[in-house]
């Protein structure tokens, strides 16, 4: 085990290491627990989901202990539990990331999960108070136990990326990226193209604006009405304080359901695919609440999109992606991230 005394050495532009069952699709499970976000969730919709995404094809599955206080895991470890070599297991863990707090939550997510490993275990969030060198140590012995067989980070930004990647052998950074949050593309991609990590894409269908169900701002549901893309007056739930970019959101909408209609392609098939072009993303997690948005989300495993449409769809929300910036944090300001 790495005790300090001597640092991690990254092997910068090789290959990144393989990730065996992560499927390009990952099913991501906040949105199967009930909640004030997602609204109510039947235990039967959950399951159902669950199943048509692995009848599909879809074998990879992103939680958190913090997806219902737990409920997320406790679902797919019974829902999963007779299946666990085939399936592809993403888990968090979330501050104090002590050395103690990151051992006691990883014990309990197998808890949950019935099993005695996971696939990928990332950091959820950037712990400004704990030393990330004794979050490595502990990332890295994790993995040494065999309880860990990749470790991962979330929501980490130039800096935090730069540091922890001197400090562990980094899978891949989970990010919230898309059609209409394309921020990362200005330093942080270009930074993992050079670290050899994979992106992990959420928000990859913007909380269901990239379906195409919502045609203007005031159709939003208040507890998905919440990124930069919205003004935050009139909206109390909103934390960034900012006016928002909802003219210049919507417009981009139409323009990809124009294209999407004009291809005969749905818009959430095309929102997906067109993130799998790009060679730093190795997974699209997008969530599902029943078996046929999960059966949606998995035509993107067969989707063969021409490059000339692709080019169309990243063009049509140029406009939006300099208007925004080069802001990963759709969520806060000032930025989480850093």
């Amino acid at each position: 085990m790495n005790m300090g005394n001597e640092p991690f050495s990254p092997s910068v532009n090789t290959p990144p290491p393989a990730l065996p069952l992560l499927s390009p699709v990952t099913l991501g499970t906040w949105s199967l627990i009930g909640d004030a976000n997602w609204g109510q969730q039947s235990r039967a919709d959950s399951e159902a989901a669950i199943e048509a995404s692995l009848e599909a094809g879809i074998t990879a599955f992103d939680t958190a202990p913090m997806y219902g206080d737990g409920a997320s895991e406790t679902l797919l470890g019974e829902v999963l539990k007779h299946r666990r070599e085939q399936i592809f297991l993403a888990d968090k863990v979330m501050a104090p990331l002590t050395a103690a707090g990151i051992k006691a939550s990883c014990e309990a997510s197998l808890r949950r999960l019935q099993t005695d490993y996971v696939d990928l275990l990332q950091i959820h969030w950037p712990d400004r108070d704990t030393p990330m060198g004794e979050s490595a140590e502990a990332l890295i012995e994790l993995k040494e136990a065999g309880k860990i067989r990749a470790i991962g980070v979330c929501n980490f930004g130039v800096e935090d990326l730069r540091e922890a990647s001197d400090l562990m052998p980094i899978s891949t950074n989970q990010l919230p990226y898309s059609l209409l949050w394309r921020g990362a593309e200005f330093e942080l991609l270009p930074l993992c193209r050079r670290l050899g990590i994979r992106l992990m894409t959420y928000s990859s269908l913007m909380q269901g604006l990239l379906t195409g169900k919502f045609a203007s701002a005031a159709e939003v549901p208040e507890g998905r009405a919440r990124t930069k893309h919205f003004a935050a007056e009139g909206r109390p739930r909103i934390r960034h304080g900012e006016a928002g970019h909802e003219k210049t959101t919507f417009a981009t909408i139409k323009s990809i359901r124009d294209i999407c209609e004009a291809s005969g392609v749905s818009m959430s098939t095309a929102a997906l695919t067109v993130l799998l072009s790009k060679p730093e993303v190795v997974t699209v997690i997008a969530g599902a609440r029943n078996a046929a948005q999960a059966r949606e989300n998995a035509n993107v495993l067969q989707a063969r999109l021409d490059p000339v449409l692709i080019d169309r769809l990243w063009l049509s929300s140029e406009t939006l992606k300099e208007e925004i910036g080069p802001e990963v944090d759709p969520w806060m300001t000032p930025s989480r991230l850093r």
